[in-house]
């Protein structure tokens, strides 16, 4: 009886709060008909939009831009930044990341004008998430760095956890984790001591992401529980939504059904709490529920579900939870053994796969294009100012002193030289500087391809294979087959066995997990022992100071691609019996050696040469600013030396 009790409280505790909302919205809608056409009326029209947003975001934006005109209108400078924030907020929760960047920036020429910081590190942190929801990570990377800045500059406690929440998730994308996770924490510490809530649980959701993104369940699982927790706690319902929706994927892989089932219970009895024009969520939230299904085994139902989320996905082509419903829906398939069907499920998956990598590709290229574009108009606007400046100094010394005339020219000649001299300078660095970031971008977009390509054959096709070796392992057993047909069935058996090995091997050959779990060293010494074992070559391999060092990522990968690349020289080209491999790290040096004792070459013939992969080497020795030195004759084998400052 108390639960009854406790349930039709609740009911009245909602309809009261909604019904104060619509009465609050309705006294406001009143007192702007009887408004003159001043500045109240403009903050009586703030009200409204700010009531409206989230409930009502068309009726919202209709309200606020009715305050953008009346502010032109009565030249109320000093309100046009809270309208434009506010159509930042409606644009961002209608999805259309493109308006909301765009009154952003104008919120931050405001701010500018006025010279509010607070007002423009608000914009700048808001500006970061919507460029990063575009995919321009560069503008969203100097962004975020521009917020961070400015931040800790006014000791703005009420954001700086937020902001470490953001620069978590940033680095995560990046695949950056160390960094992520050292960020997430300091989110949650400094949004626990400085009462920021909201910020603190932006960084319980960002670090929850990057113990998951990094296969570290079992801490995803307690952060994502605790983010549940605190976001009843404070009524944040988007917290809330997003650790049930972690947390249902997580269980679903690790095939616990009890806690699935709990999660998907309690996501369905908070429905009514989740925003309902947030349609991600809702596909999302369909998918959690088929999950449950599939795991009770009801395939029936939890294929109603998964359909009945895409359904609201494919509408509004939102593509990342398509692509996970349409995987579903293979499993499904599979499960059923309609192997048809599952194809076909494939298939759809596959294509939005290959429809995100040319989207992101496309909007990298404008954007790249964008930014050019706008540097250069900047430079020309600078050089013509230098040009004008100089000539009206010109002309006010000519005009005030005709008897320096000859000094003047004197000192232009000099300065035009200096300033030509600077100038030639600056543009050799330039060039260079160009050099560097065309061969970054180039190396950082190879390495990045390799890793989406080795997570998708190991996670995408590796589960398909594995599921289809599953459904015919259970087929075996319920069908009678003659000594031939049973001996044809165990030799397909091997042969898809064989597939799953390959597959692996060559997932592993584009981003070895050994490199990203353990280190430079490892991975080293695992790709020398795989050759040695393969008898191609007799190979060695030697390390100095490396073992118990950090190195960076990007140069950690680096690294790893230079010596492959040469060893693959060796066995293609050297003739060699035997080659050493020796890594050697003291203090900032770090030194790389590759011998061999193959037939040798002219190493003349190296400027000459149009090669694929000595570019390669020498494209990352530059990126990494090394020095490279090849000493070689014929018959007496190859030394190549690397010497890095890292």
């Amino acid at each position: 009886m108390l639960r009854i009790y406790i349930f039709i409280a609740f009911i009245l505790v909602v309809s009261s709060e909604g019904f104060a909302q619509n009465e609050n919205i309705n006294n406001l809608l009143t007192t702007l008909k009887t408004s003159k056409e001043d500045t109240f009326r403009i903050n009586i029209l703030n009200e409204i939009q700010a009531a409206y947003l989230d409930a009502d975001n068309d009726s919202a934006l209709f309200y606020n831009k009715q305050a953008e005109a009346l502010i032109s209108k009565l030249h109320a400078e000093s309100m046009r930044y809270r309208c434009y924030h506010a159509f930042v907020k409606i644009y961002h929760a209608k999805f259309d990341n493109v308006r909301a960047v765009d009154y952003c920036l104008k919120a931050i020429a405001v701010a500018t004008e006025s010279k509010d910081d607070f007002q423009k590190a608000n914009s700048y942190r808001a500006l970061f998430s919507l460029y990063w929801n575009l995919r321009k990570k560069d503008s969203a990377i100097k962004y975020s760095a521009y917020a961070m800045d400015l931040t800790e500059k006014i000791k703005d406690t009420n954001n700086v956890a937020t902001m470490y929440g953001n620069l978590s998730r940033m680095y995560n994308e990046m695949e950056l984790y160390d960094k992520a996770i050292a960020f997430g924490k300091m989110g949650i510490a400094l949004g626990e001591q400085y009462k920021d809530f909201k910020g603190m649980l932006i960084s319980l959701n960002n670090l929850g992401n990057c113990y998951l993104s990094s296969d570290r369940n079992a801490e995803a699982i307690t952060i994502f529980e605790r983010l549940l927790s605190e976001g009843q706690k404070y009524g944040r319902s988007r917290s809330v939504l997003n650790a049930l929706i972690n947390l249902g994927a997580i269980y679903f892989d690790l095939a616990d059904e009890k806690n699935l089932t709990r999660i998907a219970k309690k996501m369905k009895d908070m429905e009514s709490t989740f925003d309902g024009a947030d349609h991600n969520g809702a596909s999302y939230r369909h998918l959690v529920y088929g999950y449950d299904y599939t795991l009770q085994k009801r395939f029936d139902i939890a294929e109603k579900e998964f359909m009945d989320g895409l359904k609201i996905a494919e509408t509004d082509s939102i593509l990342v939870p398509m692509q996970s419903l349409y995987l579903a829906m293979s499993i499904i398939k599979y499960a059923k053994q309609d192997f048809a069907g599952a194809a076909v499920w494939d298939d759809k998956w596959g294509a939005v796969e290959q429809s995100m990598n040319k989207q992101e590709m496309a909007e990298y290229a404008v954007d790249i294009e964008a930014r050019y574009a706008t540097e250069s108009k900047e430079a020309k606007i600078k050089l013509q100012a230098s040009q004008l400046k100089q000539k009206s100094i010109v002309n006010y010394i000519l005009i005030g002193s005709g008897a320096a005339l000859l000094i003047i020219f004197g000192l232009l000649f000099i300065n035009y030289r200096h300033n030509q001299k600077i100038q030639l300078q600056r543009i050799n660095e330039l060039e260079t500087q160009q050099q560097l970031t065309a061969t970054e971008a180039v190396l950082k977009g190879e390495e990045q391809e390799r890793t989406r390509l080795a997570k998708d054959l190991h996670d995408g096709l590796g589960g398909m294979l594995s599921g289809i070796k599953y459904s015919f392992s259970t087929m075996k057993g319920n069908l009678i087959m003659t000594p031939e047909n049973n001996q044809a069935f165990e030799r397909s058996m091997d042969m898809l066995d064989s597939s799953i090995k390959e597959m692996r091997r060559v997932a592993h050959n584009m981003m070895p997990e050994a490199l990203v779990k353990f280190g430079l060293d490892t991975a080293l010494k695992d790709f020398c022992n795989d050759i040695n074992n393969s008898g191609a070559l007799k190979l060695s391999y030697q390390s100095f100071g490396l073992a118990d060092s950090i190195i960076d990522q990007t140069i950690a990968i680096t690294v790893y691609r230079i010596v492959q690349e040469l060893i693959n020289n060796t066995m293609k080209h050297a003739a060699a019996k035997t080659a050493l491999v020796q890594v050697s790290k003291s203090n900032n040096q770090l030194t790389i050696a590759v011998e061999d004792d193959g037939r040798g070459f002219d190493i003349n013939l190296l400027n000459q040469s149009k090669g694929i992969g000595w570019s390669n080497i020498q494209n990352r020795v530059d990126f990494l600013k090394g020095k490279l030195d090849v000493r070689s004759d014929s018959g007496k084998g190859t030394s190549v030396q690397i010497d890095l400052e890292i």
